[in-house]
């Protein structure tokens, strides 16, 4: 139990791993005013949300994460994914965009803007 307190991040993302999402989610919102402004805590709980289809929910941990790390691929991705849930197609093109700005190379998002334009 020492390491539970010790290493909280870690803890959640074993409870995700475990398919524990409720658990997870629950020690989460407990944790959340410690690590407001840790990227890799607002990312984690950004998934957990995401994987059980609650995109809603999932949005602002992502938008928190971008704002404390604005070059991480995966959460722009995830990002996009959720906006794309919530059929916000604009934003979901803003993220594509953000994507190739960091690497222009990225044929998943250079696909997915070009079908999103072309929508």
């Amino acid at each position: 139990m020492v390491s539970l307190f010790r290493y909280p991040k870690r803890h959640l993302k074993k409870l995700i791993k475990e398919g524990e999402y409720v658990e997870a989610i629950e020690l989460g919102k407990s944790l959340e005013s410690k690590f407001s402004n840790d990227h890799d805590f607002m990312f984690i709980m950004g998934s957990a949300y995401f994987i059980v289809e609650d995109a809603k929910k999932a949005l602002p941990y992502f938008e928190k994460a971008f704002q404390l790390d604005n070059n991480d691929i995966e959460t722009i991705t995830l990002k996009t994914n959720v906006h794309l849930a919530l059929q916000q197609k604009d934003e979901a093109i803003i993220c594509c965009k953000q994507i190739l700005k960091l690497e222009s190379k990225n044929s998943e998002a250079q696909r997915l803007l070009e079908e999103l334009e072309n929508l």
